[in-house]
């Protein structure tokens, strides 16, 4: 079973972030009394109490001080048997990181950093409104490793429109220096409702051009490969099989219990999805109410959010699995959207997995859908 913690704080805001996070920082305390209080809530969520992995995203973890890790870490403890070996992960932004914030996070068991560089290039940091500069984003790292911590993720977004792809090859230069076990690396997407969303609107920004942004993903995941990382999921590399368990979780169904606001939970047959306000969140929490819209998930939800997932990944989609819930024959039910698909050679098939070749990667949502089961 899995815990996903949402902290919804940032010092400031990044132009293309979308996720729900306030920058009024006064409120922390308040809001990580009630992430406290709905642990104890929500502590009959899962079926089973042994917590293989904890995730603290966000929103900006690494801005929670001793005393806020030590409230939500002790109630967890207290509600949930948090497993010996269980993978911790701490998402942290590399202004954040310092000796003496790395010794609180490893105090409370945190093994697992994931640290939002984005981009190793000033002029990207700055036009994203990132709070590190370049030269934080290469040293954070060094300072982690050096404490010890050796199971550090980096996040990257490519796509940021650029005359060509040196700055690419450039922030690849400085993985490969860095030595990480894990990368993950996103697509820059514009989303209306934020800064680079409204820039584009205006044209003050360029559209993301699909060609460049498939020469750039390319180039991603061929110098990855060349560096010994596994592409085991479309947006994820790995070393040595140092997988995120916590992620792959989800790509895999396993149950799993979000807490805080925005925070989603999935229990094999539902899913609830909380409130993204602060002040709501908390006013709920306080009267003793969980602020979440429950969905029961139908049989063909429960296969298409499987397709979502699954297709990205090095494991594909179960064949017997999809049968399983659909009471019949997958195959057969979607033989007519599958062959066109096979013919693309975006697609492989056995008699027991789906899986997507290299160059299907690059439409997989669209495949996915494509493949949905309709009510």
């Amino acid at each position: 079973m899995h815990i996903y913690l949402h902290i919804p704080f940032c010092k400031q805001a990044c132009y293309y972030c979308d996720f729900h996070f306030s920058t009024f920082l006064s409120q922390k305390e308040t809001v990580v009394e009630a992430i406290c209080q709905e642990i104890r809530l929500q502590k009959n969520y899962l079926k089973d109490s042994n917590i293989s992995t904890v995730y603290f995203g966000g929103g900006t973890p690494s801005i929670l001080d001793e005393s806020s890790l030590e409230a939500i870490f002790s109630t967890l403890h207290q509600t949930f048997t948090i497993l010996p070996k269980a993978e911790i992960t701490l998402e942290a932004n590399p202004d954040d990181i310092s000796v003496e914030k790395l010794a609180i996070f490893k105090k409370f068991g945190i093994n697992r950093l994931s640290i939002g560089i984005q981009s190793f290039h000033e002029p990207h940091l700055k036009q994203m409104n990132r709070a590190h500069n370049a030269q934080e984003a290469e040293n954070c790292v060094k300072l982690a490793q050096d404490t010890g911590i050796d199971n550090i993720t980096i996040d990257l977004i490519y796509a940021i429109p650029a005359p060509n792809h040196q700055i690419l090859y450039s922030d690849l230069a400085k993985v490969e220096a860095l030595n990480l076990q894990h990368v993950s690396a996103y697509c820059l997407t514009i989303e209306p409702q934020t800064v680079f969303g409204k820039w584009t609107k205006q044209g003050k920004m360029p559209n993301i051009d699909d060609d460049f942004s498939a020469e750039q993903f390319s180039i991603l995941t061929e110098n990855l490969e060349r560096m010994g990382y596994e592409q085991y999921e479309i947006s994820n590399f790995a070393r040595n099989q140092h997988y995120s368990k916590h992620n792959t979780s989800y790509w895999k169904q396993e149950e799993y219990l979000g807490i805080g606001p925005s925070a989603h939970s999935f229990n094999g047959f539902s899913r609830q999805y909380n409130i993204a306000n602060n002040t709501k969140y908390v006013k709920q929490i306080e009267a003793g109410l969980i602020p979440a819209t429950l969905e029961v998930l139908s049989k063909e939800d429960q296969i298409n959010e499987y397709l979502l997932t699954g297709l990205r990944t090095i494991w594909g989609c179960k064949i017997d699995y999809l049968d399983s819930i659909l009471g019949s024959s997958f195959l057969d039910l979607q033989k007519i959207y599958l062959q066109p698909i096979l013919q693309a050679g975006h697609l492989e098939i056995d008699q027991h997995t789906l899986k997507l070749t290299q160059a299907g990667k690059l439409f997989a949502d669209r495949i996915a859908s494509d493949l949905f089961v309709e009510e």
